[in-house]
């Protein structure tokens, strides 16, 4: 089967996005795609171009790390997923990556929306880091005028006041939005918690809640990742989360909330 018949989420079309934050290099890349394909997963997430706090952080390996992507991809029959941060590399990132991913920094970006409304590839939307619902939504509405429809919700955490987590994932979201869109909504568990061991039980939750699918940082080595180390879980992990979702599902649809 053309993976790109893979590209729905929805409905029963529950999906779950897992890879590295960062593409470090080609060989971990490759090794990780392979052990999280093997455990099930269809799509590779992994950014080349990262927007960080600190000048001094990792920012990604800019071009060579897309193509690294596409290659691994390509090799392996994965859906890519990769984070788009500016407006001239649209066209560019279009041409080799399956889906685009607006993050929380460029949810207001609305130059960089309308270009994406301009191209025939899925475009997953983050929610900005203080953003309404509302707010969020007219930002897709960005898109969706500009001419695409195929548009991702994804709830990453917002911020509040709590220290304990990165971000307070907002599990609310999920009803909220299916009540207001007929977008599908994902869950990145990870951003949120800032903590590897918070993962699971918000990836959980977000499924009972009705969530369309998750979006994991997941390294073979995560103790060893450049990027949000603390994060990043082990396949492994991926591979119990995987594991629970046909039950809680249905579990979901028997309540039939």
């Amino acid at each position: 089967m053309d993976k790109m018949n893979e590209l729905s989420f929805g409905a029963d079309d529950f999906k779950v996005i897992a890879g590295p934050c960062s593409i470090e290099d080609y060989e971990s890349l490759y090794e990780t795609a392979k052990d999280l394909k093997a455990r099930g997963i269809t799509m590779l997430r992994g950014s080349a171009y990262k927007l960080r706090t600190s000048v001094h952080s990792f920012r990604g390996l800019g071009d060579a790390g897309i193509m690294h992507m596409a290659q691994v991809g390509k090799e392996l029959g994965l859906i890519t997923v990769s984070e788009i941060t500016q407006t001239d590399k649209v066209e560019y990132m279009a041409s080799h990556i399956d889906i685009l991913v607006v993050g929380t920094r460029n949810m207001n970006n609305y130059p960089l929306l309308e270009l994406l409304g301009k191209i025939d590839k899925p475009v997953i939307l983050k929610r900005g880091i203080a953003a309404t619902y509302d707010e969020w939504l007219a930002a897709a509405e960005y898109i969706i005028e500009s001419g695409n429809e195929r548009v991702i919700l994804c709830e990453r955490g917002i911020r509040t006041f709590e220290t304990g987590t990165r971000y307070t994932l907002d599990i609310s979201a999920i009803a909220v939005m299916k009540h207001k869109s007929n977008l599908p909504i994902i869950i990145d568990p990870s951003h949120a918690a800032g903590n590897r061991t918070l993962v699971p039980s918000l990836a959980l939750a977000a499924i009972a809640a009705g969530a369309d699918g998750l979006m994991i940082e997941s390294q073979i080595n995560p103790k060893d990742s450049i990027c949000d180390a603390n994060q990043t879980v082990s396949p492994d992990v991926i591979s119990k989360i995987l594991q629970l979702v046909p039950e809680l599902r249905l579990l979901l649809k028997k309540a039939n909330f």
